[in-house]
């Protein structure tokens, strides 16, 4: 079998067996989060000399078992302290913490197993070989995150590998599960915030993972706060664990209290709702506004640009699909996956999140034109229903499976109606909806040419159709001639 240079950003699903190239280091730490291994790189850079060399591997790309095996002769076997966060436990990455726990009594390796999430594993302490308590502290510094915990974890770790050096770290200390953001700021508050807003400007909150302070991966959070100033909004920035934490939840619900929002942009993914049952109270519900998903992409710009279907399986599921559940308006892709140089120190490529300027400000104008639009009476908006006009026969129009959408149509005109919205000669049925809309042209290929049909000047028509890819044109103009 033959083994590929390391591709950091890709994903290794076991298909194929990577070489990460490092040689050997003091500390080596296994994490699958790249803002944990960003954070990582950024405090070794800060500690001061002499300080322990520092190696960095993402665990993604470590599950082809050959993957583990060249970097373990390669790497770990010379390691003097080796940490795994392990994502899922020792089942989700059995050969690897096997080898280890088997390089660590061949050569002598002090070696820290901790579970990839918040709580405690007994199991991955049970196979590490230094003092349990060592094993939680270590654990609480990763899942209390942020910088300041990062960089007393590797002090901490310095003083491991010689006990007989006295090295004083400050214990871990939790970083709130949400919070104010403000760039250039390690602790906003509002007051900082309120300086940059302008006077009765709508205000656009943005909710976004604290993954992104613990990693340093803000660069996105801050375009969009340049964009939505240039679009005449006050941007509140917050960042949360998961919109489902109380603690996050109650964050939200006293920023938001002071200073309701007209538009909430949210970079969040999942859902609060579970497959359309209210089982979670949502943060957003009390605050009657447009809440529009932005999606940071897991994949790179050009992975995107690439492919067929735009996002990858696991973007569309976790930032579209489910989103959609509560009731959120989806944007666009704002921000991808991106390689930073090769950090020479760590001999690991850090992935950060690089913003799209151009879909950064379509998002940002998006969000004024729905607070501009929460900002008028009811009686002042236009509102249009599209429904569905397949082309075969009439009898599909407004087609729904599981429902019946002509009188729900009914229903929702009735609803704007009684709200203000501006709403006449509502249809007696949904049968009567339907024999209106059959007045008029429909897409039924049957129907007689007689009946009046859309139709566009040729040079407009023309314009649109050679702006179409050569082969669409083509198979179009085979099918039914020349326009």
């Amino acid at each position: 079998m033959h083994l590929l240079a390391s591709q950091s950003g890709v994903i290794d699903d076991g298909a194929e067996a990577v070489d990460l190239q490092q040689s050997p280091g003091d500390i080596v730490v296994i994490s699958a989060a790249d803002s944990e291994l960003a954070a990582l790189a950024r405090a070794h850079g800060a500690l001061k000399a002499p300080k322990p060399s520092l190696r960095l591997a993402n665990l993604m790309a470590l599950g082809h078992n050959l993957s583990v095996d060249t970097y373990a002769e390669q790497t770990l076997r010379h390691a003097r302290l080796i940490i795994a966060r392990v994502l899922g436990g020792r089942n989700y990455w059995t050969y690897g913490v096997d080898t280890i726990v088997s390089l660590a009594t061949e050569q002598d390796i002090k070696i820290v197993l901790v579970p990839g999430g918040a709580d405690a594993d007994p199991e991955l302490t049970a196979f590490s070989n230094v003092k349990p308590d060592d094993v939680e502290r270590i654990r609480q510094y990763f899942s209390f995150g942020g910088p300041q915990n990062i960089a007393n974890l590797l002090t901490f770790c310095s003083g491991m590998l010689d006990p007989g050096t006295v090295v004083t770290a400050p214990p871990p200390a939790p970083l709130p599960p949400a919070g104010l953001y403000w760039p250039g700021y390690a602790q906003a508050n509002r007051q900082r915030i309120e300086q940059s807003w302008r006077p009765d400007a709508p205000v656009c909150a943005i909710t976004f993972y604290r993954a992104l302070i613990e990693g340093g991966l803000t660069d996105p959070i801050d375009a969009l706060i340049d964009a939505l100033r240039s679009n005449g909004l006050n941007p509140l920035p917050l960042y949360v664990s998961s919109l489902k934490d109380p603690a996050s939840a109650e964050e939200i619900s006293a920023q938001f209290d002071i200073a309701r929002p007209a538009v909430i942009l949210n970079a969040t993914g999942f859902a609060v709702a579970n497959s359309g049952r209210d089982d979670a109270a949502n943060p957003f519900d009390a605050y009657d506004c447009p809440v529009l998903q932005t999606v940071f992409s897991g994949t790179s710009q050009q992975t995107w640009q690439d492919s067929s279907q735009g996002l990858p399986a696991r973007d569309l599921a976790m930032n579209v699909v489910l989103p959609e559940l509560d009731g959120r308006i989806m944007t666009r892709a704002v921000s991808f996956k991106a390689d930073q140089d090769r950090d020479d120190a760590t001999q690991c490529q850090i992935i950060t999140y690089e913003p799209v300027a151009d879909r950064i400000a379509f998002v940002a104008q998006l969000a004024a034109n729905w607070a501009k639009l929460r900002g008028l009476q009811p009686n002042e908006r236009r509102v249009a229903i599209v429904l569905a006009n397949y082309p075969n026969r009439d009898g599909r129009i407004g087609n729904g499976v599981g429902y019946d959408t002509p009188a729900s149509t009914i229903n929702i005109m009735n609803s704007l109606k009684h709200r203000g919205y501006v709403v006449d000669d509502v249809p007696a049925s949904g049968n009567a909806l339907i024999e209106e809309l059959q007045a008029g042209p429909t897409n039924n290929p049957h129907r007689s040419a007689a009946l009046p049909v859309a139709s566009l000047p040729l040079r407009n028509y023309l314009k649109r159709f050679n702006e179409l890819p050569e082969k669409t044109r083509q198979s179009l103009s085979e099918r039914w001639g020349e326009p």
